[in-house]
Order: C-alpha cells, then sequence, then structure tokens
C-alpha cells in the first residue's frame, strides 16, 4: 500500500477556494520553512524566490491565506505580527522579552482548548490563545 500523496502548495491554494499565483506559493512555502516570521522577513523570503513583490501584495495575500485558514497569524503585545504554517491545532507560543524569539509550545494538559474558563458568559469555547513570556536560554545566558 503506497502512502497518500500530499497536495502540492497550488493545489492546497486552489483546495482554499484562492487563486494561484506566483507570489501566493512563494509566501505559503516562506510561511512554513521560517518560525514565526514577521511581514518584513516573509517579503524578503517571497522576493528571494519570485523576485519584486509590493509589501501591499504581502499582506494581501497573508490576508487571503489567513482567512482560508492555511496561515495562523499571532500577535504578541509588544512585538510585530507573526505568521506561522501550523494550523489546525490549539498550540500556544512562548516569547523572549529580551530579543523576541517566538517558539511554539503545545497544549499543558487536556484537550483543546486546553483551559476551562472560570466563566465562559455563555460562550462556547473552541479555542484558548495563551502567550508565556520569559528569556530564551541565550538572553538568559547573556544576562547573568
Amino acid at each position: 500500500m503506497t502512502a497518500p500523496r500530499t497536495p502540492t502548495t497550488a493545489e492546497e491554494l486552489r483546495g482554499a477556494g484562492l487563486r494561484v499565483t506566483a507570489a501566493r506559493v512563494a509566501l505559503l512555502e516562506t510561511v512554513r520553512h521560517g518560525d514565526h516570521l514577521d511581514v518584513e522577513a516573509l517579503a524578503a523570503g517571497v522576493r528571494d524566490r519570485v523576485g519584486h513583490v509590493s509589501l501591499q501584495a504581502v499582506y494581501e495575500a497573508l490576508h487571503a491565506l489567513t482567512a482560508a485558514g492555511l496561515v495562523r497569524r499571532i500577535e504578541p503585545a509588544g512585538s510585530p505580527t507573526r505568521y506561522e504554517g501550523r494550523v489546525g491545532d490549539n498550540h500556544h507560543h512562548i516569547v523572549c522579552r529580551s530579543c523576541g524569539t517566538v517558539a511554539d509550545v503545545d497544549c499543558a494538559v487536556g484537550h483543546a482548548p486546553c483551559l476551562d474558563a472560570a466563566d465562559d458568559h455563555g460562550f462556547t469555547i473552541d479555542e484558548a490563545e495563551v502567550i508565556y513570556w520569559g528569556r530564551c536560554p541565550a538572553c538568559a545566558t547573556r544576562s547573568s
């Protein structure tokens, strides 16, 4: 029995109802191969792959990819908006207060949404967004 074939990036875009362009393919691949990159870093990655692309085009493509559920947008307080390709689960993040490094943190206990609200105000909760703050190992070593 053969393993199921992984869809191409273009097939994923089509499957999400998005038009396939070289810039969108490059952007989705850059997000997935990056590590919580901001818009400037993503734009540079797309330009490395396809040549000139405007920052506005990158913002528009990110909006479309996020709305389609192919990309996740995270907004740590005091840090630029970041994008990641890990979607479809309820993981969290840890952010270094010194250098801004962001890393994924799986749910610590239980099932999504990982946390039970003390008062859900009648909402049906399906996701919790938690951001842990601290210092990464490199910054902790430098400050001691």
